[in-house]
């Protein structure tokens, strides 16, 4: 049984009932979410509206312009490139500039692993898991279309809207690979860094995806923990000595995220690098005492920082 603070197994099923979760997942939000009432009613309301600004084809003042000049409102946040749409005359996904590639629709809390990452021109970069291309269209920008980047998708059915954002955005320095990113020893690449947004259960989205509350169950969250693992092994395998890996999740689970830089911190000879934005990340969980360097991770709870919910961890590799 979950101990739960301030309110107990009581406020915890109450809660529950209120907004239609299992008890044992309130329980669990109860354990590390700060004011966890506070985050359910959050993720109750619409979720706010975030673009990301490609400077690959325009600049945050022109695209400023554009839009508000059709009745757009748009508002700066605490990352850079990244606006929130807080009025929309009709959907911010039907203008001209979005079709042409002017920007991307993205959770701003998805904005942070490659803004961590900061890919420099001329680099080697592999997006691990990449459909459908937010983060792999991102990083082109940040590296200006200079340099090589890859792009690995494990299913099929989701290449063709990785490609096709890809072309839109304008991206010609990618390399699309179907192959699961836990092949990415295979193909003989050193590269300077790696961003892994894993699969994951998707407790993070559960405010545009109510159907999250009851769709994934423990046994979920104890299958994607195990893959993320491998994933994470094979990553740090394959990155270049002194490299960096940003590693990613929309879940709020414990299991999916600290336990998981937890476990490659113990296998490899890496360190986790802090970040600038989020909560710290857990050094703890139901007994299990992580690393103190998980305080460096981030943690995006929709209740404090306007996001999704999101898990952010950057590594560094010693070098040689």
């Amino acid at each position: 049984m979950a101990h739960c603070p301030s309110g107990g197994v009581g406020e915890a099923a109450a809660l529950a009932a209120r907004y239609g979760y299992p008890t044992w997942m309130v329980e669990r939000f109860m354990e590390f979410a700060p004011d966890p009432a506070g985050m359910l009613a959050e993720l109750e309301r619409p979720p706010r509206h975030y673009l990301r600004v490609n400077t690959l084809c325009t600049t945050e003042e022109a695209l400023r312009a554009v839009l508000e000049a059709r009745g757009f409102r748009l508002a700066p946040t605490w990352l850079p490139g990244g606006l929130e749409v807080t009025h929309e005359p009709h959907s911010i996904g039907a203008t001209s500039e979005y079709l042409r590639g002017h920007y991307y629709l993205q959770d701003l809390a998805s904005q942070v692993p490659a803004a961590a990452l900061a890919p420099a021109p001329g680099e080697i970069i592999v997006d691990c898991c990449a459909a459908p291309g937010g983060k792999t269209t991102q990083l082109a920008a940040l590296m200006g279309n200079l340099g090589l980047l890859v792009a690995l998708e494990a299913q099929a059915h989701r290449l063709a809207s990785l490609t096709a954002n890809l072309q839109r955005l304008g991206v010609a320095d990618c390399a699309v690979v179907h192959a699961d990113a836990r092949r990415i020893g295979e193909f003989g690449l050193r590269p300077d860094a790696i961003l892994l947004d894993a699969p994951c259960t998707g407790e993070g989205v559960i405010g545009r995806d109510p159907t999250r509350k009851t769709s994934r169950g423990p046994g979920d969250i104890a299958e994607c923990s195990a893959t993320q693992r491998e994933l994470l092994d094979a990553a740090l395998t394959a990155l270049a000595p002194g490299g960096r890996l940003a590693y990613s999740t929309c879940s709020f689970a414990p299991e999916e995220n600290e336990a998981v830089v937890d476990a490659a911190l113990k296998a490899h000879d890496v360190n986790l690098m802090e970040l600038r934005w989020g909560e710290p990340g857990l050094t703890g969980f139901r007994g299990q005492e992580y690393n103190a360097q998980l305080k460096k991770a981030r943690r995006f709870y929709p209740h404090l920082h306007g996001t999704q919910g999101f898990f952010v961890a950057l590594f560094a590799k010693e070098g040689p």
